[in-house]
């Protein structure tokens, strides 16, 4: 099943988790710490309160100002510009409706951000490889089109309980993002 087809086929929770894990593989962009998005993956468990949502993406939002609106210039280069339109554009309202509009921006944002970092040419656009042609597609966005696939099948097929092993992939992924922007900053 083609990335596509997973998002419009996921719930609320699955939609809510798959932006923020796309939002937490990207955050080594805008140098923040691995665990400024704890609090935020804790309120998609079972028992979290949806209504503190909105509050908790506040928190995140102050500790990394950012605004509502992010300009060109509130960003260092293109790609932190685009992590940071996707914590801007988060959901107050953890809503399915909602969460569908945010995770589909952030897969999208994602898998350009993954593209920018990546040395190797990808003459597809980002959104035939989130319809499933993934024949000649670079390293770096081929191992975030996988994540972003495995954290919706492992929501899907799992719930809740699938929640801890997203978080391990996105982990994972910003193990590798975290390498990569360190790499290019010594060859800068």
């Amino acid at each position: 099943m083609s990335l596509v087809e997973l998002i419009a086929q996921a719930d609320e929770r699955g939609l809510a988790a798959s932006g923020l894990a796309c939002l937490d593989r990207c955050v080594p962009l805008l140098g923040a710490d691995d665990e400024l998005l704890r609090p935020l993956w804790a309120n998609l468990v079972d028992g979290g309160d949806a209504g503190s949502w909105g509050a908790l993406l506040d928190q995140v939002r102050a500790e990394l100002g950012v605004a509502d609106v992010v300009d060109a210039e509130d960003a260092e280069d293109e790609a932190a510009l685009l992590v940071r339109r996707m914590l801007a554009a988060a959901p107050a309202i953890r809503s399915a409706p909602e969460a569908r509009v945010w995770a589909d921006a952030c897969s999208v944002a994602a898998l350009q951000v993954h593209r920018m970092l990546d040395p190797a040419e990808d003459a597809d656009s980002v959104d035939s490889r989130r319809a499933g042609r993934t024949d000649g597609m670079p390293p770096l966005v081929a191992a975030e089109l996988r994540r972003q696939v495995t954290v919706l099948e492992l929501l899907a097929e799992h719930g809740t309980g699938g929640l801890r092993r997203a978080l391990d992939v996105s982990t994972e992924g910003r193990r590798v993002l975290r390498a990569v922007v360190s790499r290019r900053a010594r060859h800068a």
